[in-house]
């Protein structure tokens, strides 16, 4: 028994660290939609901007899953019928894992585009 618990226990340890990982990337990915789909329901690029990284970051609030998150928000085709793109980066934290000194991960990133309804008004009555 005294040899089969720390394996047992190195092992638990070494599964957390990766449904850390799995569950990074899906908190990503998510967390980019939403943002673009946010974007994309506002008027003005700096509307979209807010709403982009608003809805993103409520997503990002584990920093067991993402450690310094960040939320880039391209508006270079924001307008009615044109696309906006949200990219989100963070990195999967090691804390609580020292025990089997687990390598640093790559930062983790995903990038998600929404359509602009081709119908609606913009900024400036287009």
């Amino acid at each position: 028994m005294a040899l089969i618990a720390p394996a047992a226990l190195g092992l638990a340890i070494v599964i957390l660290f990766l449904g850390r990982g799995v569950d990074s990337r899906a908190t990503v990915q998510v967390a980019a939609e939403s943002g673009a789909q946010a974007a994309a329901q506002e008027r003005t690029r700096g509307a979209a901007v807010n709403a982009a990284t608003v809805a993103a970051t409520a997503m990002l609030i584990d920093e067991d899953t993402c450690a310094v998150p960040q939320v880039l928000v391209d508006t270079s085709q924001f307008a009615p019928g044109g696309l906006v793109s949200v990219t989100v980066s963070c990195t999967v934290s090691t804390s609580g894992l020292e025990l089997i000194n687990p390598p640093t991960p790559d930062a983790l990133t995903a990038t998600a585009i929404a359509t602009i309804d081709p119908f609606r008004s913009a900024e400036g009555g287009d």
